[in-house]
């Protein structure tokens, strides 16, 4: 584990500016930051950006010199990186377009829902979160599924485009949006399917042989079968949607919830989501559990 920094070569604001990385976690990049007292605003989504006269300070804190082309290297090798498609600037037009090839003709109402997922409060639930969930349908999706496809999609493009981190009625005000919007632009069986799915995300638990229900549930789990990196900024950005919870409350609160994941026989109803992201889940589970019981584990990582 280490804190990786490369020289002020980039111009802004009447000086140069420096990257700030971590080699292993985000947690441990925010909290050099923090003691070194490099403010929040200065972090930009995998990095801090510093100013020259920051530098000299950061390495003697043990910050470690790099060139610019090994930064981002290290970077990369982390899994700590955000590919340019997640990054803030260009989510809205990737989404736009995805949205356009799934429902053509309703700019408007994909425009909305992007404004949805775009709320300042979000720190998990957020555009890069709706795109990963997109993304794992991909993947998940096989020719089979044609007649299932639409519905799903759009299942999870609704799926928290209610969020106000109240489990079970952000999903309830999620579904009646879905139907509200959709009513008239769909036939209705495919409105109730879509609200149906929407509402299934409270629990997580399709019942046997609900295809379509066990696509969307593992494409909204596959963040836990990620890389160490992408796990690692998810657990902060939960903890971040939780910053109103006390340390002590939100550790016990979240090791519960980590606890019961891994007493599951499967965390995934697909044959295909289990062999890509059981697995992995159940590490990441785990070290996460281990953690937060660790003496003196600070919950806000």
């Amino acid at each position: 584990m280490a804190i990786f920094i490369d020289p002020p070569r980039w111009p802004a604001h009447g000086t140069e500016f420096s990257h700030l990385i971590s080699n292993d976690s985000l947690a441990e990049l925010h909290a050099f930051a923090a003691d070194a007292g490099v403010p929040e605003r200065a972090f930009d989504e995998d990095h801090y950006d510093v100013p020259a006269r920051r530098y000299a300070d950061l390495v003697r804190r043990g910050a470690v010199e790099v060139s610019g082309g090994d930064l981002t290297r290290i970077l990369v090798a982390s899994g700590l990186r955000i590919p340019a498609r997640r990054r803030a600037k260009r989510l809205k037009s990737v989404l736009a377009g995805r949205w356009e090839a799934l429902l053509p003709g309703t700019a408007d109402l994909g425009a909305g829902l992007v404004e949805r997922w775009s709320e300042p409060h979000r720190a998990y639930h957020d555009l890069r979160h709706l795109l990963a969930v997109l993304e794992a349908l991909d993947i998940l999706l096989e020719p089979d599924d044609a007649g299932l496809r639409r519905p799903v999609l759009l299942a999870a493009w609704f799926h928290d485009a209610v969020y106000a981190g109240q489990a079970g009625q952000d999903e309830e005000a999620s579904a009646v949006l879905a139907a509200d919007l959709l009513r008239g632009v769909l036939p209705p069986a495919e409105v109730s399917e879509v609200e149906r799915l929407v509402l299934l995300t409270r629990t997580h638990a399709p019942a046997a042989g609900d295809r379509a229900g066990a696509l969307l549930c593992d494409a909204d789990l596959a963040v836990l079968g990620g890389s160490g990196g992408d796990y690692d900024a998810y657990a902060a950005a939960v903890r971040k949607e939780y910053a109103h919870v006390p340390d002590d409350a939100f550790t016990a609160g979240r090791a519960d919830i980590l606890r019961r994941l891994l007493a599951l026989d499967t965390l995934f109803s697909t044959q295909k989501g289990a062999a890509l992201w059981d697995g992995r889940a159940r590490e990441n589970l785990q070290a996460e559990l281990v953690r937060l019981e660790s003496p003196g584990s600070a919950a806000a990582g």
